[in-house]
């Protein structure tokens, strides 16, 4: 078995989801949990195909999105995994149609962030074994950081004045 480590930058602006899945429909589930989550939404989807042709599908409503999401796909090629990237929306706006798509077993994460996907493979194939998502924590948040915290979500209408 060797270790190996995909690392993800999410293009500017945009959000990562990465998960774990069972199905060929997959792709066209998950671009219809998208389209009909958020109105503006933007995205492209990559699913590992895990027999047969073992091809990347993907699909998307934002040519950039979908190539990137595709190619990074292809880059981890494990299982039935897939990976989105989304623009004009979070993650927080669309995680829960996503969990609810029947074919979905598990998300990994959600986030911003760069991630690092590591990855374990043996001679049949390769699977995830977990995500490095951002960085190592600093310290434990002070008066001045939890106000600047609270202040942020308002600020982009998560909670109320």
């Amino acid at each position: 078995m060797e270790l190996k480590t995909v690392k993800i930058e999410p293009p500017k602006d945009a959000n990562t989801i990465l998960g774990m899945a069972h199905f060929i429909k997959t792709a066209e589930d998950l671009y219809e949990a998208l389209v009909n989550s958020v109105p503006d939404i933007k995205f492209g989807v990559g699913f590992c195909e895990s027999s047969g042709p073992c091809l990347i599908r993907h699909e998307g409503n934002d040519d950039e999105l979908r190539k990137l999401a595709a190619e990074k796909t292809l880059e981890i090629g494990c299982g039935h995994s897939f990976l989105v990237f989304i623009k004009n929306a979070y993650p927080l706006n669309v995680l829960d149609k996503i969990k609810k798509v029947p074919e979905v077993c598990t998300i990994y994460a959600a986030t911003a962030n760069p991630l690092e996907v590591i990855i374990a493979e043996t001679s049949q194939g390769r699977g995830i074994v977990g995500v490095v998502d951002g960085l190592k924590s600093k310290g434990i948040e002070n008066d001045q950081d939890i106000a600047e915290r609270r202040m942020f979500l308002r600020k982009i209408g998560y909670k109320l004045s």
